[in-house]
């Protein structure tokens, strides 16, 4: 994969991968939270990033990296076998009128790009949120996604959120 430093990539995001960070923001709508997008250079074109799905991280104590540390060593162990691995970061702000990347973003982002060095940070705009189709608002799906807050209180509860989409 010949990319360089001066290669400007392309991103591409699943709906499935937006859509379940979306939910993790409405689940927590009065925290800031903020996930891993997972994915791949294309095999068709070097200049793309296909990012096939993503990995809600957490919504309290975002800037703990031994958290952080060890979300990211599973996540790049599951993933890896499907070719698959970190390849930018996801960011939402706990004020609704926020559309600035804060510290925390940035290291976070920092820190990721050590996986993959054109790591994007995908900043959510949250009153954006309000023009989305009510369909997922009103089937009340958010409820049921899973962060790793969540699963490092309860391992019994699945990171990977098998069921969100069935």
């Amino acid at each position: 994969m010949g990319t360089g430093t001066n290669v400007e990539l392309k991103y591409e995001i699943s709906q499935n991968a937006y859509i379940k960070l979306v939910l993790h923001s409405l689940r927590h709508k009065t925290a800031a939270v903020n996930g891993v997008l997972v994915g791949r250079l294309s095999p068709k074109d070097e200049g793309l990033v296909e990012i096939s799905d993503s990995v809600p991280l957490f919504h309290s104590n975002l800037p703990l990296l031994p958290p952080l540390e060890i979300s990211l060593v599973m996540i790049e162990e599951h993933y890896v076998a499907q070719g698959l691995s970190v390849v930018g970061y996801f960011h939402a702000n706990e004020r609704f009128d926020d559309v600035e990347v804060c510290g925390v973003a940035k290291n976070i982002g920092d820190h990721i790009s050590r996986y993959f060095p054109q790591a994007p940070i995908l900043l959510l705009n949250n009153k954006k949120l309000e023009a989305l189709s009510k369909d997922y608002i009103s089937s009340e799906k958010w409820k049921d996604v899973i962060d790793f807050d969540d699963h490092l209180d309860d391992v019994t509860k699945d990171w990977l959120n098998p069921g969100l989409f069935n």
